[in-house]
């Protein structure tokens, strides 16, 4: 195979997979559609319900994407107040952690499986046809994530892709690659799932995947800020606050990347697992900070954005 046929392969495996993960996701939200919108407009109750809610919701979608859009137009129709939507976001970080997770046990074998698992379920004259679809999807995300392991292996001998990639283990390139990247595929997902497979096959070194990882957060905001462009005030203030919550996070951590980076890899022999280790510490982590601090900061967002002050829902102090 040339260079360029291996390049449109492993590009070919990439868009694979970000077909899988937003087929997955729009085939669960067809079917429990009404079910996530209710949960989303019962959050009203706790900023810390919400956080679970959001981190729940997004670790099945596999999606914090659409999960924050929902949130910016729940926002935008009244159903769930501004201040609510803040708890569901600063989870839907915490939640999207789970593709980390999925890739960095290495079960991209099971993808056929479900493959076939799914289109025999979705031929069944039962109701649980319905989500024959959705089982298909996920089992064509990991089938995909196996795809493009197969295709990136013969990089690891091209001298000139290892000092492409080298360049990333300065924090704020990889910041920087992981945030651009993230913002042209719509799914921080992609950009984790590659960086720890590279990672798995020795190409890319964990201290350099953790900051792409780390700034693919601020790149998935990306959907909620376009999804919020059309709407009210207070619906584009909960897309900027999605924004700033992770920009801020990133910000924080920046000038301690390098020693949080060792500090990960020397967590755990596996450098896959250091990856996701250190992509769930850092989303925890800034949003259990400003969920301890919302009670000061959710007022200082309304003023600065310009929200509006009226709610759908009374505002509680939990």
């Amino acid at each position: 195979m040339t260079p360029i046929q291996g390049l449109f392969a492993a590009v070919s495996a990439v868009l694979l997979f970000l077909y899988g993960l937003q087929g997955f996701s729009r085939e669960l939200q067809d079917v429990g559609g009404e079910t996530l919108q209710s949960w989303l407009g019962r959050v009203t109750a706790s900023r810390w319900l919400g956080f679970l809610v959001g981190a729940f919701a997004t670790a099945i979608v596999q999606s914090s994407s659409a999960i924050t859009a929902l949130a910016v137009t729940l926002v935008d129709a009244s159903v769930i107040s501004f201040r609510a939507s803040l708890g569901v976001l600063l989870g839907s970080n915490v939640g999207t952690t789970a593709t980390a997770w999925l890739v960095s046990f290495k079960l991209t074998g099971i993808g056929p499986v479900f493959i076939v698992l799914g289109a025999l379920i979705s031929v069944l004259p039962i109701r649980a046809r319905y989500f024959g679809k959705a089982v298909f999807y996920f089992g064509l995300i990991f089938f995909a994530l196996d795809l493009i392991s197969a295709e990136l292996k013969p990089l690891q001998n091209r001298p000139q892709f290892k000092e492409w990639l080298a360049l990333a283990e300065a924090p704020w390139a990889g910041v920087l690659a992981g945030l651009v990247f993230t913002a042209l595929v719509q799914s921080s997902s992609v950009t984790t799932g590659l960086a720890i497979l590279l990672v798995q096959q020795g190409v890319l070194p964990p201290q350099a995947a953790i900051p792409i990882v780390i700034g693919s957060n601020v790149g998935s905001t990306s959907t909620a800020l376009m999804a919020g462009l059309g709407m009210s005030p207070i619906a584009r203030a909960t897309a900027i606050t999605n924004f700033l919550f992770n920009a801020i996070g990133v910000l924080c951590y920046f000038p301690f990347l390098r020693p949080f980076s060792r500090a990960m890899v020397d967590l755990t022999a596996n450098p896959g697992m250091a990856v996701a280790w250190a992509h769930l510490i850092f989303n925890l982590t800034v949003a259990i900070c400003f969920l301890l601090a919302l009670s000061w900061v959710e007022p200082l967002l309304r003023r600065l954005l310009g929200a509006d002050a009226q709610s759908a829902r009374p505002e509680l102090a939990s």
